[in-house]
C-alpha cells in the first residue's frame, strides 16, 4: 500500500545509496549490478520517437496493434494445478546459485522493457507509438511479476521499485534502441521456446513449474519484436547505408553477451539436461533466421572464425573474472589487459564477412518454431 507522508515527516535530505541499499536484500543487489554481462535500463530521445511514421507500414500495424488490443495472455500470468511447489534448498549448491541467478537476470531484462515501454507511453505525444509502448508495458510487466513471484516463493524477492529508482539508465539513441530491443525480445523469444520444446520431449528435466509457462510467454516476446520490426522497417534508412554496420555490431554483441553468459550457468543447463554450446547455436540460428525480417544481414554462424571467436570471448572473460576475484591493483591491470583482449577479439569477429539478406516484402512472422 502507498499511504502519503507529510512533507513534513521527511528527512532532510536524500538518502545515500548505501543507505537505501541496506534496505534490500541480496537479490535486489544483484538486480542493480550494471556491468557489460547484465541487462541494462534505458532511456533515449523520447521527441525523436514521436516522430515515428507508421504509414510505410500501416496494414501490417493495424494488424499487430489489433492483436496485442485483443491481449491473447490475459490469463496466462497466474498460477494453476500445474503449478508444482519445489524446495529451492533441496537443488544442488551450484544449481541453486544460477537458478536464481537465471531469474534475477530475466526479471531485471523484462521489467527494463516494462520501465522503458512505460516512460515511452508517458512522455510521448505520438498516439499510435504511445498504444503500443502501453501494450507492450503491460505485457513485460506481467513478466516480470511471475519471475518474482517464483523468488518470493523462496523469500528473495526484488524490490522492483527501487530497482526502478536506483538502477544506472544507459542513453540510446532511438535507433539504437530499435535495434537492440528487437533483437533482445526475438532471441528472448528464440531462448524460452528452445528451451520449452527440449522440456517438451525430456519433462523429467523440468526442475522448477515456471518452464510450463514459457511458450506463450515467448510468444510475447515474439509479438514485441514484430513491433520493433515493423518499426525499422517504417524507415528505410534505418536498414542501409552505415546503419547497416550498426546492424552487424548488435547482431555481434547481442549472440557474444548470450554465449558467455550461459556458459557462466554450467550447473544451470547441465540440470536441463542441455548442451550449451549446441543450444547456443540453435538459438543463434532462429533468431538469425527471423531477423532476416528486417536486417539486410546475417552473421556467418559457419565460419570456423566465428564460433573460435565466442569460445575466445568465453575465456577471456573467465580470466576478467579471476582479475575480479584477485582485486588488488594487480588484479586492475590484469583486468584492463584482459578487457583490451575481448574488445580485439570482438574486432576480429566483426571483420568476418557476413551474409546478405534480401529483406522480404511484409514483416509479419507468427511463432511457429
Amino acid at each position: 500500500m502507498n499511504n502519503h507522508v507529510p512533507s513534513s515527516d521527511l528527512q532532510d535530505h536524500e538518502p545515500a545509496i548505501e543507505e537505501r541499499l541496506a534496505g534490500v536484500n541480496d537479490t535486489t543487489r544483484s538486480a542493480l549490478v550494471s556491468t557489460m554481462l547484465t541487462p541494462r535500463f534505458y532511456t533515449t530521445d523520447f521527441e525523436e520517437m514521436d516522430r515515428i511514421d507508421v504509414e510505410p507500414v500501416r496494414a501490417e500495424w493495424d494488424q499487430l496493434i489489433a492483436q496485442m488490443k485483443s491481449d491473447p495472455n490475459r490469463g496466462h500470468f497466474k498460477r494453476n494445478a500445474n503449478w508444482d511447489d519445489i524446495d529451492i534448498e533441496a537443488l544442488p549448491d551450484g544449481l541453486r546459485e544460477e537458478f536464481i541467478d537465471f531469474l534475477v537476470s530475466s526479471l531485471t531484462s523484462e521489467f527494463s522493457g516494462c520501465v522503458l515501454y512505460k516512460e515511452m507511453k508517458r512522455r510521448g505525444k505520438n498516439q499510435e507509438i504511445c498504444e503500443l509502448f502501453g501494450y507492450m508495458s503491460r505485457d513485460e510487466s506481467r513478466h516480470a511479476g511471475f519471475i518474482n513471484d517464483a523468488l518470493k516463493d523462496f523469500g528473495i524477492g526484488v524490490n522492483m521499485g527501487f530497482l526502478a529508482r536506483a538502477k544506472k539508465y544507459t542513453f540510446f539513441k532511438p535507433k539504437f534502441i530499435y535495434y537492440a530491443t528487437y533483437l533482445s525480445e526475438k532471441i528472448g523469444y528464440a531462448r524460452y521456446i528452445t528451451i520449452f520444446r527440449h522440456l517438451e520431449k525430456h519433462p523429467e528435466q523440468r526442475f522448477h513449474p515456471i518452464f510450463k509457462w514459457f511458450r506463450e510467454w515467448c510468444n510475447d516476446e515474439f509479438s514485441h519484436g514484430e513491433a520493433f520490426s515493423l518499426i525499422i522497417r517504417s524507415d528505410k534508412k534505418l536498414m542501409h547505408g552505415v546503419n547497416a554496420y550498426w546492424i552487424k555490431f548488435f547482431l555481434l554483441a547481442v549472440f557474444a553477451t548470450m554465449y558467455v553468459r550461459d556458459h557462466m550457468r554450467p550447473a544451470f543447463h547441465a540440470a536441463l539436461g542441455v548442451d550449451i554450446d549446441d543450444y547456443d547455436m540453435r538459438v543463434f540460428r532462429l533468431t538469425s533466421e527471423i531477423s532476416r525480417q528486417c536486417f539486410p544481414l546475417v552473421l556467418d554462424l559457419d565460419h570456423p572464425a566465428m564460433r573460435a571467436g565466442f569460445r575466445r570471448m568465453e575465456r577471456i572473460n573467465r580470466k576478467i573474472m579471476a582479475t575480479n576475484a584477485a582485486g588488488g591493483i594487480g588484479g586492475r591491470l590484469r583486468k584492463g589487459v584482459w578487457t583490451l583482449a575481448a574488445a580485439a577479439n570482438f574486432v576480429r569477429m566483426y571483420a568476418i564477412p557476413t551474409k546478405k539478406n534480401a529483406i522480404p516484402a511484409t514483416s509479419r512472422l507468427q511463432p511457429v518454431w
